[in-house]
């Protein structure tokens, strides 16, 4: 159960940042300590490298936490924090520290994403969009926000996972700018919907909407259910879709309907990404860590005129895009990086790739 908003915000926040303080003071003790224990664990440095990061993390949430506190007193102590100039600031905030937790990531994690297809900005500059991307594991959602904020220059509006705030700088900087909480299972349909709806009206030339149809990280128990359900429904047709994803939930398409009928000029981007799939409990996490390889991400792009305009049809085209991403997946496997990748191409003058 998520602790009420002063219990985060008053409690944990600053235990976030006594911890990030007790941690930074002791960092050579603790790279040490897991230098000292790494013969114990498989792959190359797993535990220092994983230490370092851990720790990061910390000092990062905790410094977010520091730069929120400073935004909060020079808006007259929250008085004028949901003005543009403001927001815009929290949306720089945004973008400078998804770039610093990104480039710790690459270097300590020996990761390279190589971006393929459109980008938000390629069918028409200066227009909204609608992403929809598939759910895959924890940290799929910082490479997406990182790329729309710093690759592309757009102010996400995100719907995303109540339990998410239980970190408490992403829950003071998103609470603070235009995204929307769910809480799966509690709000019914028709409330899920109008929370899209309101959240997806009035989105400007560099806004991009973003939206996880899939409602969860894939797993085989959930794709059982999730087709069953489509079988209680009497939705038969999609349950046979559903039943040919390999990689991929069956969509909810309530979501993205609300989301494109409230931002009619919209384009749609669907978003793909290989890497990520298999971190889902913190087991996967410890094995496919430190992970050593290169991911790729692919980006679609769908002018707002090529969307279908019926409901039944806009399901079926959701559909036929989740056919196709599932095929793109399994073309697209991550493939591994060597840990002399690098040195050899800065020797050689060959690109890693």
């Amino acid at each position: 159960m998520l602790p009420a908003p002063w219990v985060r915000r008053l409690v944990i926040a600053p235990l976030v940042v006594i911890l990030a303080a007790v941690l930074l003071t002791t960092l050579p003790v603790w790279l040490l300590l897991a230098l000292a224990a790494s013969p114990l664990a498989p792959g190359h440095l797993r535990l220092p490298r994983l230490a370092f990061l851990g720790i990061v993390y910390v000092v990062w949430d905790a410094a977010a936490l520091v730069s929120l506190a400073g935004l909060w007193v020079a808006s007259g102590f929250g008085w004028k924090i949901r003005t543009p100039a403001f927001q815009r600031a929290h949306y720089v905030l945004t973008g400078v520290f998804l770039r610093a937790l990104f480039w710790v990531a690459k270097w300590s994690l020996h990761l390279s994403i190589d971006v393929v297809g459109t980008d938000p900005d390629t069918g028409m500059p200066g227009r909204p969009e609608i992403v929809v991307s598939r759910h895959a594991g924890p940290g799929d959602s910082f490479v997406l926000i990182h790329a729309l904020v710093n690759w592309f220059e757009r102010e996400p509006r995100i719907v995303l996972k109540a339990t998410l705030q239980w970190d408490p700088a992403v829950d003071i900087l998103l609470n603070r700018l235009p995204n929307r909480f769910i809480s799966p299972g509690r709000p019914g349909i028709t409330d899920l919907e109008q929370h899209v709806g309101t959240l997806a009206s009035g989105l400007d030339h560099n806004d991009a909407f973003v939206i996880f149809p899939e409602g969860g990280n894939f797993t085989p128990h959930r794709r059982v259910r999730a087709i069953a359900r489509l079988r209680a429904r009497g939705l038969e047709d999609m349950a046979v879709r559903a039943e040919r994803l390999r990689n991929l939930l069956p969509p909810k398409p309530g979501g993205l309907l609300a989301a494109i009928d409230a931002a009619p000029d919209a384009g749609v981007i669907f978003v793909a990404h290989t890497g990520l799939d298999k971190m889902i409990t913190v087991a996967d996490v410890w094995r496919e860590l430190p992970m050593d390889k290169q991911l790729v991400m692919r980006f679609w792009s769908v002018p707002p005129e090529e969307i279908p305009a019926g409901e039944d049809e806009r399901v079926a085209w959701l559909y036929d895009w989740w056919a196709r991403i599932d095929k793109w997946i399994d073309e697209h496997r991550p493939q591994p990086r060597p840990l002399g990748t690098d040195w050899t191409a800065r020797r050689t003058g060959v690109p890693s790739g």
